[in-house]
């Protein structure tokens, strides 16, 4: 183990006690920058997505801010903490992520073209990009099922992915 990875465990699980006793949960935690730029950020939501309010953020980076006091375990000096959303356009990256988003629209990027994934249909087996409804995922990867063509993506495959904020305008009467 690494002597990052030991550290951010063990902000992780600070970070999960002060979110989960504000009734939120964590969906995102990092570490970015360097120096005096440096960001640890956290991502929180609740099972009702979207209820997330600032009082919960605040509420999570006060207790987080008090306990990392306490604890001292982040290395290096100053740093700055942010708590917010994962926001309308959330960053899919765990398989949890992914699941919770079946049903939505996403935009997402491999590092091959879905042939190596299998996809043999002659539109999508060169692409590298998908923005479309997530049909299921499960532990191995996202399925998606376009114009009578099913295909999956295994996540070892995904670069990056994001759920796409759409707006759906209403039907007249």
């Amino acid at each position: 183990m690494s002597e990052t990875s030991s550290w951010m465990e063990k902000v992780e699980k600070l970070a999960n006690d002060a979110a989960t006793r504000e009734g939120c949960f964590i969906y995102d935690i990092e570490f970015v920058g360097a120096g005096k730029g440096r960001t640890l950020r956290l991502f929180i939501d609740k099972e009702e997505e979207g209820a997330i309010s600032l009082d919960d953020c605040s509420n999570v980076s006060k207790a987080l801010n008090l306990l990392l006091d306490v604890e001292d375990i982040i290395p290096g000096g100053a740093y700055n903490l942010e708590v917010s959303t994962p926001g309308l356009e959330r960053h899919l990256i765990k398989p949890w992520h992914f699941k919770k988003a079946v049903g939505k629209k996403v935009y997402l990027k491999t590092t091959k073209a879905l042939e190596s994934a299998g996809v043999t249909d002659k539109k999508w087996k060169a692409a590298k990009t998908v923005e479309e409804v997530i049909e299921s995922a499960d532990d191995e990867g996202v399925r998606f099922v376009v114009n009578d063509v099913d295909f999956k993506i295994p996540y070892n495959m995904i670069d990056k992915a994001k759920v796409l904020f759409e707006i759906v305008k209403g039907q007249k009467k």
